[in-house]
């Protein structure tokens, strides 16, 4: 059974030609991934049946999401604490063919939406799979209004609802699991006190980064309170490589307290005081010329002790994982090159994509957390015996080799050289050793034919 078979095990769209057809488009595109859909496809007819499938009227987004979600569901009940990661990407249309039902971006003459996925990780960043995704599509008309005008909407009429709409959704999901505690992580956008007030008493955990020096019930204010309480003691943490800044490691001082924000005024409905906890995880003396790291972290969780802290520390350094997410997401798979020529058609290939790009994700932290698991685990027989007989030059071993090796290999194919301190594999390297793959298996298949009709031909006039 192909990978795609069996994420799509559960797939009910009315009519098992269109489920037939949704598993042969994500093994093409999943074989593929940064190759155009026509590439991907391998001929005309495939690519009509792949064009055909994105236009059905009765096909939408969260159908085809819809097993996979139920498999990350499966998978997450295996955790006994599953972090589940939400943010927003601006996804560019500006520079592609003419799509309809697309709206501004920052600025208006951009093109394009926002998507707003749900990551399931473990805390040791095993990508487990995607637990839902928004889409917001701006409208030009309201989106050069003020932001005084914007202000005083309500909240379920601004673009920042998706963050309670996505927590409610992790209650739903944390209700259908007894045994797994589920933690919601969002970065600054997700400072909303509504969406704080919400995890009083919730089946899941907040874990969100703090944008706004609230007010306190006492007179204070957030910042300065946390700043004004004994540190626990001190950690170090990992701190990614991002926006030309080299990876490095951080020796954090750790606070935390047990408060009462004072709540906004709302015209439109009263809110209540709420407690919450606050770690602040502030570097105090960092390397020359580095900006030093100062997070403020809200949680509806206890934090009375250093490793209390710290494990909650650790589980939002784990936010990072969604921002490779989306590298993937993007530069791997391409979405934004992607010429399709309605919003409605855009969806559901994207919606294919998000799968795919969760499995180049998975095959990353897998093959580093469980490297002795065979690799037929992740790969299907054909795509690892091509691999190994182009990079080894020899008959491929009657036993799968194991994952690891395998997603060194295909690394390999991709640029990955694989020298003493390379570490391991990035996520570039997979997408494109998996494009090159695709390729061998069909030039081997061609191959066997071609063997096969020799024989035939000898055979008969042999």
């Amino acid at each position: 059974m192909s990978w795609a078979s069996d994420e799509f095990e559960h797939l009910a769209l009315g009519d098992q030609r269109l489920n037939q057809r949704v598993v042969r488009v994500a093994e093409r595109l999943g074989t593929s991934p940064h190759a155009s859909v026509p590439k991907a496809c391998g001929g005309w007819p495939e690519t009509k049946g792949a064009y055909r499938l994105f236009d059905h009227p009765e096909v939408t987004p969260q159908q085809v999401l819809a097993p996979h979600v139920e498999k990350t569901r499966e998978r997450m009940k295996r955790e006994s604490v599953v972090l589940c990661l939400n943010d927003t990407t601006e996804v560019d249309f500006t520079r592609a063919c003419p799509t309809a039902g697309l709206g501004p971006l920052n600025y208006d003459f951009q093109s394009g939406f926002l998507l707003h996925p749900l990551l399931a990780v473990t805390p040791d960043r095993l990508c487990l799979g995607v637990l839902d995704a928004q889409w917001m599509v701006r409208d030009p008309e309201t989106f050069g209004q003020s932001v005084a005008t914007k202000k005083k909407r309500p909240l379920e009429e601004k673009e920042s609802y998706r963050w309670p709409t996505a927590f409610a959704q992790i209650c739903q999901h944390a209700a259908l699991m007894s045994s797994t505690r589920l933690v919601y992580v969002a970065d600054r956008e997700g400072d909303i006190y509504e969406l704080l007030e919400a995890g009083q008493d919730a089946a899941a955990d907040l874990l969100i980064r703090s944008s706004q020096d609230r007010a306190l019930e006492d007179g204070r204010h957030l910042h300065a309170a946390v700043a004004a309480t004994s540190a626990l003691g001190t950690v170090d943490v990992a701190v990614p490589r991002a926006d030309g800044r080299p990876a490095r490691s951080a020796r954090l001082t750790l606070r935390s307290a047990r408060l009462t924000l004072r709540p906004p005024y709302r015209k439109e409905k009263r809110l209540e005081p709420i407690a919450i906890t606050i770690i602040r995880a502030q570097e105090e003396n960092p390397p020359a010329g580095v900006e030093p790291l100062d997070w403020i972290l809200l949680t509806n969780r206890s934090a009375t002790t250093l490793d209390e802290a710290h494990t909650l520390l650790r589980w939002y350094v784990c936010r990072w994982q969604i921002e490779i997410y989306f590298r993937i997401l993007k530069a791997g798979c391409g979405i934004e090159n992607l010429q399709l020529e309605t919003f409605k058609r855009l969806q559901v290939a994207i919606a294919i994509y998000l799968i795919i790009a969760w499995r180049i994700h998975f095959m990353l932290s897998l093959g580093r957390d469980c490297p002795d698991l065979p690799c037929e685990t992740l790969f299907d027989r054909e795509e690892w015996q091509a691999a190994w007989i182009v990079s080894k030059r020899t008959e491929p071993p009657t036993e799968p080799p194991k994952l690891q090796d395998m997603i060194r290999i295909i690394a390999s194919l991709g640029g990955f050289l694989g020298r003493k301190g390379d570490g391991e594999p990035g996520p570039q390297t997979i997408w494109i050793g998996l494009d090159m793959v695709r390729h061998f298996v069909t030039a081997l298949a061609a191959q066997a034919d071609v063997n096969k009709r020799g024989k035939r031909r000898r055979g008969t006039y042999g």
